[in-house]
């Protein structure tokens, strides 16, 4: 559309008016001119005029050359904004990419540390659990060697005393 503006105004400027009404660049600037809605009424309405108005229609000032030109800078100056925009937009989106990437990096190795931690633990704890059931089996073997001890000391305590009665 701009460069349909820039087309038109450039033909304006040199004088051929007739012939440029009567080419495709024209058909685009009437269609972009009734679709506008950036342009004022009175604007359009002369704007149309001039390209309806076929090879016989002089305009007696540079008002339609003016138009467009507005009009032309108007888009451009709106296309720049929105260039300018998106541009920011894509440095945002890259720099919180960047981010994100940096985020699940440092997510991915804690959750490898924290992995990596619960299999020791698990291990620590098959191996007190080894630990608890051998102790335990000791501690059986020690209370049964305890209870024999026990047993033994009472037959030496009674035999003791018998011999001792005894003489």
């Amino acid at each position: 559309n701009i460069a349909a503006i820039n087309k038109a105004v450039a033909a304006l400027e040199k004088g051929m008016a007739g012939s440029f009404v009567q080419t495709s660049a024209a058909q685009v600037l009437r269609n972009l001119a009734t679709s506008s809605q950036d342009m004022v009424d009175a604007d359009r309405q002369s704007l149309v005029a001039f390209l309806s108005q076929g090879s016989g229609y002089a305009p007696s000032s540079g008002e339609v050359t003016g138009i467009l030109k507005q009009l032309g800078e108007e888009m451009s100056k709106n296309l720049a904004e929105i260039e300018s925009s998106e541009a920011s937009a894509i440095k945002s989106f890259e720099e919180m990419v960047a981010a994100k990437k940096k985020e699940i990096e440092s997510l991915s190795a804690t959750v490898e540390t924290k992995t990596q931690q619960i299999g020791e633990i698990g291990v620590e704890i098959v191996q007190m659990k080894e630990d608890l059931s051998d102790t335990q089996a000791a501690l059986l073997e020690d209370k049964k060697y305890l209870a024999d001890l026990d047993a033994s000391c009472k037959t030496k305590t009674a035999e003791w005393e018998e011999r001792s009665k005894t003489r």
